[in-house]
């Protein structure tokens, strides 16, 4: 949708250092052919991570990414709550930057835009891949919860038996999307074919 030659169909996808860089991959390769604008924020954390999982020193070309913005950057358009977005997906969500954006610690791109995401009462969708939570984990989450947030742990599902890794990541992308209102066709869902 656009309004005045604007984008309306933008989603803002905070990567961090959390493991499973695999499915912020996955989402933002699902996101191009939608249409979906895909506004990225990679954090230093991430990069390492990147560079840990794929044996490269980084992705950053690689991204496939509409606007790739530089995690320092708090003039940023997506730091701004006119800035209209369709929300936001940390993925993955790493316990640090899950504890900053819980007590509203604005001291980075990403944290800033999840900020700005909540007090927009925009989806925030927070896929936290580490296990096993702790206690300040768990509270952090609870805090985001009644702030407005959406809490996905990157759990797969096994249901539809998956016969590939990239359908199994498929299984979470596809609750992100729900979460954030963009109809897709990812991953198979139960029983919808039996109606």
């Amino acid at each position: 949708m656009a309004i005045g030659g604007v984008n309306l169909q933008r989603l803002v996808v905070g990567i961090s250092g959390g493991s499973g860089i695999v499915y912020a991959l996955d989402l933002l390769d699902t996101l191009s052919p939608l249409s979906v604008e895909s506004h990225v924020v990679v954090t230093a954390g991430a990069k390492r991570v990147i560079a840990e999982e794929y044996r490269e020193p980084s992705l950053d070309s690689e991204i496939p990414a509409d606007v790739l913005y530089n995690n320092t950057d708090l003039g940023a358009g997506i730091a701004s709550g006119s800035y209209r977005t369709m929300g936001m997906v940390v993925v993955p969500c790493s316990s640090g930057t899950l504890a900053k954006i819980a007590q509203g610690f604005t001291d980075n791109l990403l944290t800033r835009a999840a900020h700005v995401t909540l007090k927009e009462r925009r989806p925030l969708v927070l896929v936290v891949r580490e296990a096993p939570f702790s206690r300040p984990m768990l509270v952090n989450m609870l805090a985001l919860h009644d702030a407005g947030a959406i809490i996905l742990p990157a759990s797969p599902s096994f249901y539809h038996k998956p016969g590939s890794i990239t359908e199994l990541i498929g299984t979470v992308t596809a609750r992100v999307l729900d979460r954030v209102g963009i109809v897709h066709d990812r991953s198979p869902r139960w029983k919808e074919a039996d109606v």
